[in-house]
């Protein structure tokens, strides 16, 4: 069967903010992003799988996806679903959950959502942030959009729940802050384990029941972010590639083509005509 795909970025108004418009009938291995992932499917289906359950989006349903958060995504029946994406910075999902009475490490609790005045808020949004006569701006949005973006949070930020840092231990956690500063570095299993003060399979399960990857993929997925940002600053291809620890080019476009359905030339071409990647 034929795969189609394509992927559109949109020059955003808002720096810590990327979107995109995407077609696509191709399937999406396990992967995460580095950003909180908000989105409206405009036509199609798609199944998908992720620590938040497996779940169905239709046309007209919002989708989401949290930091770090391993998913897939698959077309029902093998055809193209359509889909517009907001990726927004964890800081700024922060300062507006912090506001609004949550932690600041709150995640989405809803994959997919069918509230109807959420998904019209992110329409609404969507339009505003994209629109080309709108400066590029860092940092708080204006009153407009925060308007919206209020609306859309209301019914994604449940209760709040424990971070990540909360659950995991001390030892634990410094085996993976390794890995979050310098995915770039290889290292062995028995090397974290032993940091960690665990067993090679203690270990192994352990990391993989809080991140839901073991170490080597959790590994792959910080070196392609990485990757994306060193592509995003004007680093070549082959130096992205390098720096982020993959051996080669094809080595790097292989892994980004599984996980992000784009590869990294697309990538570095839409940030020459000053659009953003958007990665879904």
């Amino acid at each position: 069967m034929k795969v189609s795909k394509q992927f559109k970025a949109k020059v955003c108004g808002q720096t810590d903010i990327v979107a995109v418009e995407a077609m696509s009938s191709q399937s999406f291995g396990r992967h995460t992003h580095d950003q909180f992932g908000i989105g409206v499917l405009v036509s199609g289906a798609q199944d998908s799988a992720s620590g938040r359950g497996q779940v169905r989006a239709t046309n007209g349903n919002m989708i989401t996806v949290n930091p770090n958060e391993v998913h897939d995504g698959r077309p029902v029946d093998g055809k193209a679903r359509t889909w517009r994406m907001l990726y927004l910075d964890p800081e700024l999902i922060a300062q507006f959950a912090q506001s609004m009475g949550h932690s600041a490490g709150v995640e989405f609790i809803h994959p997919v959502l069918g509230d109807t005045s959420a998904v019209m808020a992110f329409k609404r949004l969507y339009v505003a942030l994209t629109d080309p006569k709108r400066e590029p701006k860092q940092g708080l949005i204006d009153e407009i959009a925060e308007q919206e973006l209020f609306q859309i949070l209301v019914p994604l930020l449940g209760n709040n729940q424990p971070t990540e840092a909360e659950i995991l231990s001390a030892e634990l956690a410094r085996a993976k802050a390794r890995l979050d500063a310098h995915p770039e570095i290889p290292v062995s299993l028995n090397e974290l384990a032993t940091e960690a003060g665990l067993s090679r399979f203690q270990f192994l399960r352990a990391f993989k029941a809080v991140t839901q990857l073991p170490p080597h993929a959790y590994r792959l997925q910080r070196q392609l972010q990485m990757a994306r940002r060193l592509i995003m600053q004007g680093h070549t291809l082959l130096q992205a590639s390098l720096l982020s620890g993959f051996a080669d080019q094809s080595h790097l476009t292989r892994h980004f083509v599984s996980s992000y359905g784009l590869t990294p030339g697309s990538l570095s071409q839409s940030r020459k005509t000053q659009s953003f990647s958007a990665l879904k």
